[in-house]
């Protein structure tokens, strides 16, 4: 009976991991695809750049041109109507590319813009300056990473005390960010997990350490619509794994916390849908 009931311990946690790793795949795959979006509306802003300097230039142009037509020409009615025609022209293309221009700029500046007030609102609220907690931002994605010897003993998935006050500060800011979503990472060194028959290995290792987490924000209120909960083993190291120094440095959680990204995308695909209609 023993074997049994160890047996489908096993599989939910293995089903568990799956749905994971299906969940971090398709946020992966989607915030790869608004990042790729996000460069085509940057070389799409440039090139709109490039050619109002060129429309200005023309602009330019045309009013010395049409000056001149005014004072030399005999026909000064009909040159001086042809030549206010094509600066109305003129003024009206550099009015609409300025607007394709602002459009896009808002778009882009507002997603960072959010990221940085949430960057600055955690390091404001976490107040640790602690080499073993680190806040940063890759790629439009709030990262915090926070060294394993704050969160669990060695070997262990059980959340410290100290790590409670930790989570508590993280857990005040993600409750005031409901439209953001928060995953929680566990990473190991590449130390063979040694099994205690209901975590295997490292997988498991990472897995239930992440859940541990999610737990405790869940106890703080964050709603749990907003966790996911993701284990990353030994396959993401920061450093070789050469050293107990480094694979200290290894043996990390981190909670990534990042705008749902549906929003920033749909913003500026309706955008780029406007550019290219125009």
């Amino acid at each position: 009976m023993k074997k049994v009931i160890l047996a489908l311990s096993i599989v939910a946690l293995l089903s568990t991991s799956c749905g994971t790793k299906k969940k971090i795949a398709e946020l992966e795959s989607k915030n790869k695809e608004i990042q790729d979006l996000l460069n085509t509306a940057t070389v799409k802003l440039n090139t709109c750049l490039t050619e109002r300097e060129a429309m200005a230039g023309q602009v330019e142009y045309l009013k010395k041109n049409n000056s001149d037509l005014m004072n030399n020409m005999g026909n000064i009615t009909t040159l001086s109507t042809k030549g206010a025609q094509n600066l109305e022209k003129s003024l009206e293309s550099m009015k609409e590319k300025d607007l394709k221009i602002t459009r896009l700029q808002d778009a882009l500046t507002r997603k960072d813009s959010v990221t940085l007030a949430l960057v600055s609102s955690l390091k404001s609220s976490v107040g640790i300056s602690d080499p073993d907690i680190q806040i940063n931002v890759e790629k439009g994605v709030v990262f915090i990473s926070i060294a394993d010897k704050l969160l669990f003993k060695s070997g262990s998935y059980n959340v410290s005390d100290r790590a409670k006050e930790v989570l508590a500060k993280v857990a005040k800011v993600v409750n005031s960010k409901p439209d953001f979503e928060c995953m929680v990472e566990g990473h190991t060194d590449n130390v063979p997990y040694k099994s205690n028959g209901v975590l295997l290995d490292n997988w498991d290792l990472s897995v239930k350490r992440s859940t541990s987490i999610i737990r405790v924000l869940q106890e703080l209120n964050v709603n749990p619509k907003q966790l996911i909960a993701a284990g990353r083993s030994e396959y993401i190291p920061l450093v070789d794994n050469n050293s107990a120094e480094n694979r200290a440095i290894n043996r990390r959680t981190r909670i990534v916390v990042l705008p749902k990204i549906d929003q920033f995308y749909d913003m500026i695909e309706k955008e780029m849908k406007n550019m290219t209609a125009k």
